[in-house]
């Protein structure tokens, strides 16, 4: 079993607080360790604060005011280049092809909590087998 210290940080990005507990609640007992925002400015001021201490980042595309997801992902990937990134919307997966930042993945709320796993393992599993350090 991983040491809780050792498990990928997530940083997720939900300004709904019940949506947020629910996933945050859900990684952690899939043994990820989470970094909550509920806007893109606070997303954003903890990846300048310290990106390399971030494993991957699921972030909602509609945040309210301020940076949207999109605009997190496009600074995730200024400051650590191969981040890991997955969106969640609920009407905004048309989009991706347009906004979102090559390499990540796009869920469709509602999602079943094992896609949110799968899709968080695959990118980080790409990016440990590429060599990148996370």
């Amino acid at each position: 079993m991983t040491e809780p210290s050792e498990a990928p940080l997530l940083l997720l990005v939900e300004d709904d607080p019940l949506v947020s507990l629910a996933i945050e609640d859900f990684l952690s007992s899939a043994g990820f360790r989470i970094l909550a925002a509920t806007s893109g400015k606070e997303a954003i001021d903890h990846l300048k604060a310290d990106p390399a201490s971030i494993s991957a980042v699921v972030t909602d595309i509609r945040l309210g005011s301020g940076p949207s997801g999109w605009d997190v992902a496009h600074r995730v990937r200024e400051l650590v280049p191969t981040m890991p990134v997955v969106y969640m919307t609920g009407d905004s997966a048309s989009l991706w092809a347009a906004h979102g930042v090559p390499g990540s993945v796009v869920l469709q709320k509602p999602f079943v909590e094992a896609q949110l796993i799968t899709a968080i393992a695959t990118l980080l599993n790409q990016a440990s087998t590429t060599g990148t350090t996370l």
